[in-house]
C-alpha cells in the first residue's frame, strides 16, 4: 500500500514536470497544468483519488507558501526594491483593501450573499499570488522599465499578510456574529508590527547563525535555512504576529547579506519552491470537484472580469496616485494582478470553519483564479511589448553553467549562444576586440567543452562562456558578438 501511494505521488510529480516543460509552447502557464493534473487524478478524474480534506490542503498550502515566499525573498535585491519600497508597500496594503472592498460590494449586489460573506469573498481574492508572479516573470526573464518588476515582486511577496488578516477577520465575524471596528484595526496593526519586527530580528539572527556555525556537510546549510524559514513563520504566529510577513522579511535580509553558501541556499530553495508549487497545485486540484465548478462558471467569470478590469486597476491607480508613475506603467501593473494558489488556499479557511456557503465560495474562487491565470498569465509578455514597458536596452544574460563565483565577488559570468545571424560568427577570437578584463574562457561546440585560443574561429551553434569585471562589458559582447 505504501509503495503504491509513493508510486502514484511520484508519477503525478513526473507528469506535472513534463507537462510544465511543454506548457509555454502552447501559451498555457505551468501552474494551470499542475492544477489540471490534480483534477484529472481527483475523485472525478481518471485515477479517482478521493481527497476531500480542506484542513490537510490548508496545512500543505501554508507550508508551501512559506517556502515560496522564502525563496522569493532570497532573490529580492534590496538595491532594486529600495527605490520603489513605498509604492510596493501601498499596493500590498491599501491596494488589497480597495480590491477586497470593491469585489465584495460587486458580489453583494450580484449574489445572494450577506455583506460580510461578500467581503469575505473579496478578501480571499484580494492579493496577487507570489508563486504565479515569481514563476511567470522569472521564467520569461523579462526586463521592465521604471522599477516595475521589483515593485510587482515586492507587492506579491508582501500582500499575502493583509489578505490573510482580512480573510480570518471576516471568517471570525461570520462565526462569532460580532464585529468591533477599533479592535480589528488594532489587531491588524499589531499583527503587521510583530510580523515585521520578528522577521527583521530572525533574519539578522539567522545570518549570524549561518555564518558562525560550522557544519560538517555543506548539504546541511540549505536544511538549516529551511528550518529557519519555518521558525520565522511559526514563532511569529505563536506570539500573535503575521508569519507570512516575517518569512518574507527574514529571507530578504538573508538574501542581501554577506552569507556563506548563499548560492547553495538560493539553488536549493529555487528547486524546493518549484516542488512546493507543484505539490500545492496538485493538492488543490485534487480538492476540486469539476461538477461543482460548472454551476458557478458564469458567476465566477463575472467576478473575475470585474476583478481584472475594474477592481485591480482601481486599486493600482489609487495606490500609486501619490507617486509619479507613468500611465502605461500603471496599466501594466494592473494587468499583472495574477491570482494563483494563495486565494485557493485562503478559500479553505471558511471550509475549515464550517461556514454555510464555504463550498460555493471555494468554487467561485477557483473559477476566478483559473480565469486570471489563463487570461493575464498568457498575455503578460504581449502586454509589456504593447504598452512599451519592456526595457529592450538591457539584455538578460544567463549565468555560465561551468563557472560560479561567490556573491561577494565582483566578477561576472555569462553564456552567449551564437546563431547563424550573430556578428561574431566566422571571426577568430583575437579579432573580436573584447573589452579589457573580459575573457572567453570556454566554448561549448557539439556538446564538447574546450578552452579557446586566439586563433579559434567562432561557428554558428557555439556557446561562449565568459567572465568579466563589469556586467556592462558583457552586455557589450552580447550586442557586438552575440
Amino acid at each position: 500500500m505504501i509503495a503504491q501511494v509513493i508510486l502514484v505521488g511520484a508519477l503525478l510529480l513526473l507528469v506535472s514536470i513534463l507537462a510544465g516543460k511543454t506548457s509555454y509552447r502552447f501559451g498555457v502557464p505551468t501552474l494551470v497544468l499542475f492544477l489540471a493534473v490534480g483534477m484529472l487524478a481527483g475523485s472525478e478524474g481518471l485515477l479517482g483519488i478521493n481527497f476531500d480534506n480542506p484542513l490537510i490542503a490548508q496545512f500543505i498550502g501554508i507550508v508551501a507558501l512559506n517556502v515560496i515566499l522564502f525563496s522569493g525573498g532570497l532573490d529580492t535585491r534590496w538595491d532594486a526594491v529600495k527605490p520603489i519600497m513605498y509604492k510596493g508597500g501601498l499596493l500590498a496594503t491599501l491596494g488589497v483593501f480597495i480590491t477586497a472592498g470593491s469585489v465584495g460590494l460587486f458580489t453583494y449586489y450580484l449574489l445572494d450573499f450577506s455583506l460580510i460573506e461578500a467581503l469575505l469573498l473579496g478578501a480571499i481574492i484580494s492579493s496577487t499570488d507570489a508563486a504565479a508572479v515569481f514563476s511567470i516573470l522569472r521564467s520569461n526573464n523579462i526586463n521592465l522599465r521604471d522599477g516595475i518588476r521589483p515593485m510587482l515582486e515586492l507587492e506579491s511577496g508582501s500582500n499575502d499578510p493583509m489578505a490573510y488578516f482580512l480573510t480570518t477577520l471576516f471568517t471570525g465575524i461570520i462565526v462569532a456574529q460580532d464585529f468591533n471596528g477599533w479592535d480589528s484595526i488594532f489587531q491588524l496593526l499589531f499583527q503587521i508590527s510583530i510580523g515585521a519586527a520578528s522577521g527583521f530580528a530572525i533574519g539578522k539572527l539567522s545570518k549570524l547563525l549561518i555564518n558562525k556555525i560550522e557544519l560538517d556537510f555543506e548539504g546541511l546549510y540549505p536544511v538549516l535555512g529551511l528550518a529557519l524559514s519555518f521558525i520565522a513563520y511559526s514563532l511569529t504566529e505563536v506570539i500573535g504576529g503575521n508569519g507570512f510577513l516575517a518569512v518574507y522579511i527574514s529571507s530578504v535580509i538573508l538574501g542581501n547579506s554577506k552569507l556563506i553558501r548563499k548560492n547553495s541556499l538560493r539553488q536549493f530553495f529555487d528547486g524546493f519552491a518549484w516542488l512546493m508549487q507543484i505539490i500545492l497545485f496538485l493538492t488543490l486540484g485534487l480538492l476540486v470537484f469539476p461538477t461543482h465548478i460548472v454551476p458557478v462558471i458564469l458567476t465566477g467569470l463575472a467576478i473575475a472580469l470585474f476583478l481584472i478590469f475594474v477592481a485591480r486597476p482601481l486599486s493600482v491607480f489609487i495606490s500609486l496616485a501619490f507617486f509619479k508613475v507613468k500611465f502605461k506603467s500603471k496599466v501594466f501593473i494592473s494587468w499583472v494582478g495574477l491570482r494563483g494558489a494563495v486565494p485557493i488556499v485562503f478559500a479553505t479557511f471558511p471550509m475549515v470553519a464550517g461556514l454555510e456557503k464555504a463550498d460555493l465560495i471555494f468554487n467561485i474562487v477557483f473559477m476566478v483564479t483559473l480565469v486570471s491565470i489563463m487570461l493575464q498569465g498568457t498575455t503578460i509578455i504581449k502586454m509589456a511589448k504593447w504598452l512599451g514597458v519592456e526595457d529592450t536596452t538591457v539584455r538578460m544574460l544567463t549565468k555560465a553553467r561551468a563557472i560560479e563565483f561567490s556573491d561577494e565577488s565582483k566578477t561576472e559570468s555569462a553564456e552567449i549562444h551564437l546563431t547563424s545571424k550573430s556578428k561574431g560568427v566566422g571571426q577568430k577570437l583575437y579579432q573580436l576586440k573584447l573589452p579589457k578584463n573580459t575573457l572567453v574562457v570556454m566554448i561549448i561546440r557539439d556538446d564538447n567543452y574546450f578552452v579557446p585560443e586566439g586563433s579559434t574561429q567562432l561557428e554558428a551553434g557555439d556557446t561562449l562562456q565568459l567572465i568579466s569585471a563589469k556586467k556592462q562589458d558583457l552586455d557589450w559582447v552580447v550586442e557586438n558578438v552575440g
